[in-house]
């Protein structure tokens, strides 16, 4: 289940992440305490630009041309279902890393990647658990950026779906809001008395739910 932080809009993000995957896993166990990143919404860019460092990409690229895009093939690769390393029937990014040099010479310009972080896989990865961790059967942080620079060291670069609309509701900023309304991640997502604000609204998964809405026992109210 989505659920919406209260800082976005209330709509149906358009996307295109083909075949729609829905294995209904069981939540995974969250690897930080949101306490943690209520300083990050003071952080000045400069702050985060050098928090950023010891995870920042050191493969070479031109950066100097803002307009690439324009020109750009764009090949959208689903990590899991590209290359498998390790010969578990599951693409990784170990497996990506090595047919660069094939997608580098079928022309591609830059490698579109839906997401792949750690998600209970209900909307075939939208559904976001943890924004600072690699689904484990795809590879590691450390995977992902050898993958990165190598493909910089091509000159192909690599944009990400980030999903910034929605989270997975077993994400420990939702965890925190519905156990704790007055805490800072009180309202940090939708919540409402009712079901019946936003009627006008179209249903996102009607092929799954009567309504945007859930009622959530332990805060005692709905969320979008």
């Amino acid at each position: 289940m989505h659920a919406v932080p209260e800082s976005h809009t209330v709509s149906n993000p358009t996307r295109s992440d083909g075949p729609h995957l829905d294995h209904r896993e069981a939540p995974r166990p969250n690897r930080h305490d949101p306490a943690k990143d209520e300083h990050v919404l003071d952080m000045s860019a400069e702050e985060l630009a050098g928090a950023l460092d010891d995870v920042r990409p050191t493969g070479s690229l031109d950066r100097t041309d803002t307009q690439w895009f324009r020109t750009a093939v764009f090949y959208e690769v689903l990590v899991r279902s590209f290359k498998d390393s390790n010969g578990d029937g599951i693409g990784d990014f170990k497996g990506l890393e090595s047919k660069l040099d094939y997608l580098q010479w079928l022309g591609v310009d830059c490698l579109w990647l839906p997401p792949f972080y750690d998600s209970p896989l209900r909307d075939g990865g939208y559904d976001i658990s943890d924004y600072r961790w690699i689904r484990e059967e795809l590879g590691t942080i450390e995977d992902f950026k050898t993958f990165l620079d190598s493909a910089h060291d091509r000159g192909l670069r690599v944009i990400i779906d980030f999903v910034m609309n929605h989270t997975s509701d077993s994400h420990p900023w939702f965890q925190a809001s519905r156990s704790d309304p007055d805490g800072p991640f009180g309202n940090f997502y939708v919540w409402s008395d009712t079901d019946e604000k936003y009627s006008d609204a179209r249903i996102i998964f009607l092929d799954t739910e009567k309504s945007n809405w859930k009622w959530d026992e332990e805060r005692g109210q709905y969320y979008w």
